[in-house]
């Protein structure tokens, strides 16, 4: 589970795991016990427990965990009570590397090739949960290895998801006077040749970001959008101007995670029948699925593309001109994983809407 989910109600509390991406209900609490696992949990990551009437962040981290935060917690007053939801991170757990995420040929080929560069903004898009962390870590494990520990690599990050040896790692605090604008600044005197910004969330960081950028360092960030060329047209409501733009952005990759049908029974043939194989199937649970599978696509910032982003064209304009030099999208990798039998059309749907 990447979540679990406390959902009150005037008779109970629903508790639901995020599994795959997905809600599924695995527990009931009595409305009388459910105060007392809140109250636990406010505890534990120092919140206030007195507290009922406001949204609070805070993070737990285990007593048997070697590394950093293992979950985030989150409350949320509702008019049934207090909503918590508990983010898990593995901080100590295997890492993947970027080989090993299941990227298409021509996407891992390109993105490499960007890494080479040295210097630039390569960011992620993605919705919350698409793996958009797992991918820069796997990309800063590349650089540690290709450089043979030779790149002074750092990141600013909240929280700081997973651990890597031989790169320094900063947990920025939003709200107090380490955020990410004043922790970026501060990192730029640390002589990096390599910064990693956990997410590009206002002007300040989105300026100081592309600068960066502009002056020898290689930039990983995300941001939130809906497509990749998505992501253009929010750097420029940020203020950033398009010359600046089109000189510091080498790429933007914008991903999808969708669940991979399961090995052990074939998962299901079709939208209405589910099969016996699978109804008895205790490796997926009878769900037809199991693991996940990376949908990407990575938009290069070419000479049309640049041009489009200097005359501040729109993103639907910017789609049509990036789809124009023939890349890989996220309908083509789904297809391409359909074809391979990997996942279904029904997940597909789920995950990217119909066609």
């Amino acid at each position: 589970a990447s979540d679990v989910h406390f959902e009150p109600s005037h008779r109970a509390v629903a508790v639901h795991y995020r599994l795959d991406g997905v809600m599924k209900k695995v527990a009931t609490l009595s409305r009388d016990l459910a105060p007392n696992v809140t109250a636990r949990l406010k505890v534990l990551a120092e919140l206030l427990t007195y507290r009922l009437d406001i949204p609070q962040e805070g993070s737990i981290r285990q007593a048997s965990s070697r590394y950093g935060v293992d979950m985030r917690v989150s409350t949320f007053p509702t008019i049934q009570g207090e909503r918590v939801v508990v983010r898990l991170f593995e901080a100590s757990g295997k890492a993947m590397d970027l080989e090993e995420l299941g990227l298409a040929p021509e996407v891992l080929s390109a993105l490499t090739g960007m890494m080479r560069e040295r210097t630039g903004a390569i960011l992620l898009t993605g919705p919350s949960g698409s793996g958009k962390t797992t991918t820069i870590y796997a990309c800063l494990r590349y650089l540690l290895r290709a450089s043979g520990g030779g790149q002074h690599i750092v990141t600013i990050e909240d929280p700081v998801e997973q651990v890597i040896e031989g790169i320094s790692q900063a947990q920025a605090r939003p709200g107090t006077e380490f955020d990410f604008g004043r922790g970026l600044r501060s990192l730029l005197r640390q002589d990096p040749e390599v910064i990693m910004i956990g997410e590009i969330r206002d002007p300040e960081t989105a300026a100081i970001a592309v600068q960066a950028a502009l002056t020898g360092h290689l930039v990983f960030s995300t941001l939130h959008a809906g497509s990749a060329c998505g992501v253009i047209g929010r750097l420029l409501d940020m203020g950033i101007e398009p010359y600046l733009l089109t000189s510091g952005l080498r790429g933007i990759l914008n991903q999808r995670l969708v669940r991979r049908v399961c090995r052990v029974c074939g998962g299901p043939a079709d939208a209405q029948s589910l099969g016996s194989r699978m109804a008895d199937c205790e490796n997926c649970a009878a769900t037809g699925y199991r693991g996940r599978l990376l949908l990407a696509e990575l938009v290069l910032l070419d000479g049309p593309l640049r041009r489009a982003i200097l005359d501040r064209s729109d993103t639907a304009s910017l789609e049509a001109v990036a789809s124009g030099a023939g890349r890989l999208t996220l309908r083509d990798a789904a297809e391409r994983a359909i074809a391979d039998g990997l996942t279904t059309v029904q997940e597909i749907e789920r995950v990217l809407g119909p066609r």
